[in-house]
């Protein structure tokens, strides 16, 4: 995420989009609300039906993302299996509400990496160095100040260019 571009993707040389293409023949336009259609005969995915084969395989990747999290913290199933659930549908919201603002804050990305960063720490060496038990109130903070951070440093840095034009 640090060092990702921001240029827009070609996604005619996407892997599953080449795989889709493979199976089913795919419209070029999006047409109405249909995931397929009917033209001359011929049976076709719209790009609708892509992007809902993008959004599901989103949310597989969410859920094995979050297994070992939740299995750092418990091995009770029921808590496993719901905790997944939740995850997946609270991260679908907040990646189309991150998506939204990325272009208002230009430096969120960096805080959401660093978050990534933090996180990857605690599960692998802070929660050793405090006994097994790194402080929540600890995280919560940390979390909370790297992307209030990240915001605040994109409006301030927002706001001198826009007094510089």
């Amino acid at each position: 995420m640090f060092f990702a571009g921001t240029k827009p993707q070609n996604l005619e040389n996407n892997f599953i989009v080449k795989q889709l293409k493979r199976v089913f023949k795919v419209h070029p336009h999006i047409e109405g609300q249909n995931f397929f259609i009917v033209k001359n005969g011929v049976r076709y995915a719209t790009p609708l039906f892509l992007a809902l084969v993008f959004l599901e395989l989103s949310d597989i990747i969410f859920a094995v993302d979050s297994v070992p999290a939740i299995f750092a913290l418990t091995k009770e199933p029921l808590i496993v299996f719901t905790s997944n659930i939740f995850a997946i549908l609270g991260l679908r919201s907040m990646y189309f509400m991150l998506a939204g603002v990325m272009d208002r804050f230009a430096f969120i990305k960096y805080g959401l990496a660093s978050v990534l960063i933090f996180v990857g720490l605690k599960m692998v060496w802070l929660n050793d160095l405090f006994g097994g038990k790194f402080p929540i109130v600890w995280s919560l903070g940390i979390i909370a100040g790297l992307i209030t951070g990240s915001i605040l440093i994109s409006l301030i840095l927002d706001g001198r260019k826009q007094k510089i034009a």
